[in-house]
């Protein structure tokens, strides 16, 4: 069974998330991007903080992916494409978050079952 509090995806998540939602403290915003980096970077820390602590909870993981591409897709849709360093912050924590939740989900299955991942 996999042990709580160990898996590395889920930290990268919770840092990612922080990272994001610190940003509009460094980089130039509008209030709708501020408040979208804000909101999403504190959904996507305290989704890592759940997964964390419940490691089989693979639908978490399916989540973290969501919000994501809800991050990534944000400069577009909130209209702060304009704002370079606000959007990359927004693409690259998407785009990692992704990532790191596309690589828990074998881990998350796995713990979910009672396995440990890589066994058949």
């Amino acid at each position: 069974m996999a042990k709580a509090w160990t898996r590395w995806q889920d930290w990268a998540e919770v840092v990612i998330g922080v990272l994001v939602l610190l940003s509009p403290l460094v980089v130039e915003t509008t209030n709708a991007a501020m408040w979208t980096m804000i909101v999403l970077g504190a959904l996507i820390a305290v989704d890592g903080l759940v997964s964390l602590a419940r490691p089989g909870m693979v639908y978490g993981e399916w989540f973290q992916m969501v919000l994501g591409a809800l991050l990534f897709i944000s400069p577009w849709v909130m209209g702060y494409s304009d704002l370079m360093a606000a959007s990359w912050v927004s693409w690259i924590g998407g785009l990692l978050t992704i990532a790191a939740g596309a690589m828990a989900i074998p881990l998350a299955n796995a713990a979910h079952s009672g396995r440990i991942a890589g066994t058949a």
